[in-house]
């Protein structure tokens, strides 16, 4: 290869590093960005002793300001002449603040390498225009992919007005999710469940029916060390309005948001108690005697929301996959049996919908994990 080839090759590799780190940095604030995405950004310099980061930021604890300021104020007057790796296209439209594309500029950024395109259309390609016209060059769409797995939920929410749905299951090593009239029933091992926990820190919803809120009784809260205050809001497939005012939702509710999706035919003073003691409620439309979820969707997404984990139970698993609306399917085998009076899971790693293909998998403990999104 000449020369020039190598040094090409070189720096492409330099450029996919620095962006893996970027999208690494990107989850630390993930479910916790509001209506925006969790996007990073590094600055990155060198004078001759190889790339060095000199600043770093994400997208602020509520969605501002965004990652390419930060990461422009720690780096200070390191900034001109580098290089900025941004996992999402940087914005180009104007609010109070300038767009962050201008912010580049104006540091005498001399290089910006962009992940994931914006598919908002006061950015989509206006933000790298901007940097062009500016004479900075611009490599596009470095780990693109990988850019936009991480924020799939701001990227569908902005395309299909609902948010991303991930389907999580522990099915047990004969295909079971539990033991019908028993509550929960423990599949995975602890290293798992510890892995779940961690995702439910990362996604702004959770989302069950009344059936498993009901049997289990479940709290949905994240209870890692130092995460507890990163559980998402707890949602309630609820059409009637049975949940119990003494349940573990309800009893958190002050701690953790609860929201219960209700029709008309809810009873209200079971709503009257709900609310006082902190519940909020999602009025829904219904549709052959169930919950309409495509509707539900939009409601939701209109409230912010971008990510949404469905974890149980079986029937409203069905139904989300049913309306073909799950977008992810987190699915941990564990190595126990259920035996008889098991609850069928819907889907296994043997039968899963045509349209999904393994992303990535794991070992957790004893338990696989698999991971599938929808291809199409």
């Amino acid at each position: 290869m000449a020369r020039g080839g190598s040094q090409v090759a070189r720096q492409a590799e330099i450029d996919r590093r620095f962006m893996a780190a970027a999208i690494r940095l990107s989850r630390r604030h993930l479910g916790l960005t509001a209506t925006n995405p969790s996007v990073a950004t590094l600055i990155v310099r060198d004078d001759g002793d190889g790339p060095v980061i000199v600043g770093r930021g994400v997208t602020a604890i509520g969605g501002r300001p965004h990652a390419e300021p930060q990461a422009l104020e720690e780096a200070g007057e390191l900034a001109r002449g580098a290089t900025a790796y941004v996992t999402l296209e940087p914005c180009a439209h104007h609010g109070r603040t300038p767009p962050c594309a201008n912010a580049l500029a104006s540091a005498g950024i001399a290089r910006v390498v962009g992940g994931a395109s914006d598919p908002d259309d006061r950015v989509s390609g206006r933000g790298y225009a901007i940097l062009r016209d500016a004479g900075m060059e611009v490599v596009e769409g470095v780990l693109a992919d990988e850019a936009a797995d991480q924020m799939a939920g701001y990227l569908i929410r902005s395309l299909k007005k609902r948010p991303e749905v991930t389907l999580k299951l522990a099915v047990s090593a004969d295909g079971m999710i539990g033991r019908l009239g028993e509550g929960q029933v423990a599949i995975t091992g602890p290293v798992a469940r510890r892995q779940v926990h961690l995702m439910r820190a990362e996604t702004d919803a959770i989302l069950v029916g009344i059936g498993t809120a009901l049997a289990d009784d479940p709290e949905l809260t994240c209870r890692l060390p130092g995460l507890e205050k990163r559980s998402p809001a707890r949602i309630v497939l609820d059409r009637t309005g049975r949940l119990s005012p003494h349940s573990k939702l309800v009893l958190s509710a002050r701690e953790a948001p609860v929201l219960l999706a209700v029709s008309s035919e809810a009873d209200a003073d079971r709503k009257a108690a709900l609310a006082a003691a902190g519940v909020s409620f999602l009025a829904t439309e219904t549709f052959q005697g169930r919950i309409a979820l495509p509707e539900l969707l939009e409601d939701i997404a209109a409230q912010g929301m971008a990510t949404l984990m469905v974890e149980g139970g079986a029937e409203t698993a069905r139904y989300f996959l049913e309306e073909g609306l799950v977008d992810r399917i987190a699915l941990f085998r564990g190595a126990k049996t259920i035996g008889e009076g098991g609850v069928a899971s819907p889907l296994d790693p043997d039968h899963m919908p045509p349209d999904f293909r393994l992303l990535r998998q794991a070992r957790f403990g004893e338990d696989l994990y698999q991971e599938f999104t929808r291809t199409s």
